[in-house]
């Protein structure tokens, strides 16, 4: 789950009853992130953890040991349709360096004109909404991401 509401803390527990599994928060949406991956790890969920374009990447790093996700993304949150911002791969990029092992997801825009600069930046998964939606062929933009990525991590190690 990605959660993006108000009160995210609220929904922890309930979430993990009926069996997510995942649960993925914003870093400025709370004043107390250590907090709330520590509820979140409690119900057995893994955590993510979400930077918004204007988050300077910096800021997630002393959470990037806690954590099995982050989440860069690539449009401002709750606007469809937006350009994918390529200006953001350079954090994909720095998380990357810093935190080999840690999965690094990309969110907004990726379709199959830009997801391999989000492989190619260090990201090994990735979100696509409108362009499987609206694709002719969703099964070949679904497959897309899951190949180039693979390749790219082969590239980057980071699987051997």
């Amino acid at each position: 789950m990605h959660m993006m509401g108000a009160r995210k803390e609220q929904w922890v527990k309930p979430m993990a009853i009926p069996g997510a599994n995942q649960y993925t928060f914003h870093l400025e949406a709370t004043d107390i992130p250590g907090t709330f991956i520590k509820d979140i790890r409690e119900t057995m969920m893994k955590v993510d953890l979400a930077i918004k374009p204007g988050t300077n990447v910096e800021y997630l790093a002393p959470w990037a040991n806690q954590i099995n996700m982050a989440l860069v993304m690539t449009v401002e949150p709750r606007f469809r349709g937006q350009k994918f911002m390529e200006d953001m791969m350079p954090k994909v990029h720095w998380l990357r360096t810093l935190f080999p092992s840690l999965d690094i997801e990309v969110y907004g825009g990726v379709c199959p004109d830009t997801v391999r600069k989000c492989a190619e930046g260090g990201a090994n998964m990735t979100v696509s909404g409108s362009a499987i939606m609206r694709s002719e062929d969703p099964r070949s933009v679904i497959n897309l991401p899951r190949n180039v990525c693979s390749e790219a991590a082969q590239k980057l190690s980071l699987y051997q």
